[in-house]
């Protein structure tokens, strides 16, 4: 096995590993991810069922697909997926939230291996998926092109990877710093750090230098009416997702 290099930054997972027993709370701390999950899940499932060729009308249409989520959390993303048939492993840098989604998982009759690992363990390893779900990580690791490199690593040829972070400019300073954790208070000051922010084109840049072939991006968008998410094809100023495939 190969020694792995860390992109962990220690002060980020203690941001979260802090805050680790609200996963599951609604109204707590991680109250916007749960409002942006049923949008990232749409995307997601939709780029997944086109590049794989499943029927999402159908039961448990991932089943067969092995699937990686990094920085899982709680597992706000990986008990969907287990629920649609993927073999899911859950793996995150802070220790305390892999016990959360454990018990979880197991309250809700879901077989999910959450493991207390990092991306570049597992590529150490040899592991391998045909997703890697890699969704708002990037903006809190110490060296994002070696990060991705490992999670390119971490999938078969012709591989998915999905990856969400946020973009940086004036407007995602004022809705995701002062907006998010200074008037809204969905989220402790210091969550995020803009100046770690990534433009949809740097993060372009950073997947093909990693060695994968970045096939679309697309906005994930507030409206403050609705209070509700949305995809968008053009709005990229503060939320994105972008999808990239292992060539192969």
């Amino acid at each position: 096995m190969q020694t792995a290099q860390t992109t962990v930054d220690p002060s980020e997972v203690a941001k979260f590993e802090a805050m680790a027993a609200e996963w599951w709370d609604p109204k707590g701390k991680f109250k916007p991810l749960h409002m942006l999950n049923p949008c990232r899940l749409d995307y997601i499932t939709g780029q997944i069922a086109g590049e794989f060729g499943r029927d999402l009308s159908q039961d448990r249409p991932f089943a067969g697909l092995r699937l990686l989520d990094i920085g899982c959390g709680g597992g706000l993303l990986a008990e969907p997926m287990a629920r649609l048939g993927a073999t899911v492993v859950g793996a995150d840098a802070a220790a305390g939230n892999i016990p959360v989604a454990q018990v979880h998982a197991e309250q809700s009759g879901l077989d999910i291996d959450y493991r207390n690992v990092t991306a570049e363990e597992l590529a150490a390893a040899g592991e391998q998926f045909d997703v890697v779900l890699n969704m708002e990580v990037v903006e809190h690791v110490a060296d994002p092109l070696t990060y991705l490199t490992a999670c390119r690593q971490l999938l078969k040829p012709g591989g998915l990877m999905i990856c969400s972070t946020l973009n940086r400019n004036p407007k995602s300073f004022a809705v995701a710093i002062v907006g998010a954790e200074f008037v809204m208070r969905w989220l402790p000051k210091g969550t995020h750090d803009w100046a770690k922010f990534i433009t949809p084109d740097e993060l372009y840049d950073l997947i093909r230098n990693a060695g994968l072939n970045p096939v679309d991006r697309k906005g994930m968008v507030f409206n403050p009416i609705s209070w509700q998410w949305s995809i968008s094809d053009r709005d990229l100023s503060v939320n994105y997702v972008t999808a990239s495939i292992k060539p192969g």
